[in-house]
Order: C-alpha cells, then sequence, then structure tokens
C-alpha cells in the first residue's frame, strides 16, 4: 500500500485557494470512461456516494473559518494498493472500488482522526474521495488507487488539522497534537491485512521499504536476517541450497592447501545488499607452497 501526501504546489495541488482546479483534476478520467461506456465512480464521503462536484467544491471551499488568505484550506493525499492487495479486495472493478470505499471509511478515516491527538472521531473529518482506475506512465494491469480532499478543518469548523506538520503529539506550545505520518502508515497496512486477509511478505511491509531507504546499516541487517528467516534458507550441505551461493562453496573446498572459514549467512547478507562478499582466511595467502622434490631412483648395476 502506497500512501503519500501531495505537497502544496502552483497548480493543480494549490491548496491555499479554491479546491476547484483539484475537483476538476479529479474528473478528467471520468469523461474518457463514460465516452468509452466504462464503469465509473463519482465523489464520495464518510456516508454519501456519488457526490455532485459542484458540493464538493462549496463544502470544502466554505469551511475555512479563521484560516489567512496564505493558509492551507485543504489537503491531498493518494491511498495506491498494489496489484496483489487490489486482487485480494475483488475480482472486478467495481467490487475493488466498492472495498477501496469501504477501506477508507472504515480503516483509512478512523486512523487519520485518531493520528491528530486531539481527542477525534472518524465523523469529526471532513473529506472528499475520488476513485481512479488507470494512471499514466504504468505498465501495471492493475492500476485503481483513492484521491482524498481532506479539509483543513474539522466537521465543526473550529479545529485546524495539518497532516504535513512536523510535531507529533505536542503537548506544550501553540500547537496541540501534531500528526505522525510514519504511525499513520503503519496502522492502516495493518488494518488492511486485517480487513481483507491479506498475508502481507516482510518485503511488501512499509516497516522493510522504510528501513531499507532511511534505516542504519545495521537496522538494514537486522531487517535482511528476518527475510532469510521467512525464506527458510536451509543448511549448506543439503541440496536445495540456492544456486548462487553453492558454486562459490564448492570451488572453495576444492582449492588446495587453503583454509577455509566463510560464515554463510555473512554471504547471503553480502549478496542482498550488494556488499563486498567476504574472502577466505587464508594465513599462507603471500607465502609460496612449496615444491615436493621427486626422488632420484638409485641407479642399479647391471648383472653379469
Amino acid at each position: 500500500m502506497h500512501i503519500d501526501f501531495a505537497p502544496p504546489s502552483k497548480g493543480t495541488y494549490n491548496n491555499a485557494g479554491s479546491s476547484r482546479l483539484l475537483a476538476n483534476y479529479l474528473e478528467h478520467e471520468d469523461l474518457e470512461r463514460m465516452e468509452k461506456g466504462i464503469y465509473t465512480e463519482g465523489f464520495f464521503n464518510l456516508t454519501d456516494d456519488n457526490i455532485y462536484k459542484s458540493m464538493v467544491i462549496k463544502d470544502i471551499d466554505s469551511n475555512i473559518g479563521q484560516l489567512l488568505k496564505t493558509d492551507a484550506k485543504f489537503y491531498a493525499i493518494h491511498v495506491s494498493p498494489s496489484e496483489k492487495e487490489l486482487r485480494a479486495m475483488g475480482n472486478t472493478e467495481q467490487e475493488q472500488a466498492e472495498a477501496m470505499k469501504r477501506y477508507i471509511r472504515e480503516v483509512f478515516i478512523p486512523e487519520y482522526a485518531k493520528n491528530f491527538n486531539k481527542e477525534l472521531s472518524a465523523s469529526n473529518i471532513k473529506f472528499y474521495g475520488k476513485i481512479h482506475f488507470d494512471r499514466n506512465r504504468s505498465d501495471n494491469e492493475l492500476n485503481m488507487h483513492c484521491h482524498l480532499i481532506m479539509s483543513r478543518k474539522d466537521q465543526t469548523n473550529k479545529k485546524k488539522l495539518s497532516p504535513l506538520t512536523n510535531h507529533k503529539n505536542s503537548k506544550n506550545g501553540i500547537i496541540k497534537g501534531g500528526f505522525d505520518r510514519v504511525n499513520l502508515i503503519k496502522q492502516v497496512e495493518q488494518r488492511f491485512d486485517k480487513l481483507f486477509g491479506y498475508e502481507r511478505q516482510l518485503t511488501e511491509s512499509f516497516e522493510y521499504n522504510n528501513t531499507m531507504k532511511n534505516g542504519s546499516i545495521a537496522e538494514q541487517l537486522k531487517m535482511q536476517q528476518g527475510q532469510i528467516a521467512n525464506t527458510e534458507i536451509q543448511p549448506i550441505n543439503q541440496q536445495n541450497v540456492g544456486t548462487a551461493i553453492q558454486p562459490d562453496i564448492q570451488t572453495l573446498q576444492q582449492a588446495d592447501n587453503m583454509q577455509i572459514n566463510i560464515n554463510v549467512p555473512d554471504l547471503v547478507l553480502s549478496s542482498l545488499l550488494g556488499l563486498p562478499t567476504p574472502q577466505p582466511n587464508n594465513s599462507n595467502e603471500e607465502q609460496q607452497i612449496p615444491m615436493k622434490r621427486k626422488k632420484k631412483k638409485s641407479k642399479r648395476g647391471f648383472r653379469r
């Protein structure tokens, strides 16, 4: 599950003004699909489907109490399942779209509200979602994803809510609460798996990919060890050892007069991480191996 928070820009994602540009953009796919007679999805919120774009714009643009002209009025969030996750959500586009709306309503919005640490629930969040079925520059067979327009203010138009703040559970100062994006992604991923009975592999998890991208070498090695444990790599003397490792070990074992001292897990980790492969421990590496001298055969005299 890929979740990203679109940064404000001067174009479609300019959130200091009206939400009209963004709402217009989110409908561009509908026109193309309608011309082809293909199923489309309208805007939705926590309780209703097929909401008119004009109502979305009016509701978001009027919920801006006490915000300055240059303040953000709304935020855009993208929720994009992988192909494997989409297959777990349904067999058809319509089934997957219904599953996505259920996921947004029952999982994402409640966790989003909770993550502000302001005693909020899903009903306090003003948002509108729009499902897209295609994605440019993608060769995937399945590309359904969801765009969310999140109001800066809550339903009462009193509390400011920003998922882009760098504060996390602040209790002192002007800003109370905060928002932890990493925690949100972890929670909605775990609840996705529970909701759809999805068996997530370690390498698919946000924690794994985040560690391999941003973690220290020690954290990456620990995560790789977890991956190796999950794939159940067998001892080196069994026949089903990976072919990429086995030939190297056999070649080393056939070398004459060398003391081999290689730790197999280290070799596997080095291969996976692209680190230099550990070299054999040969204490006589710089010493020449003495040549064996052939014994001279004694000459025997001729018998008469």
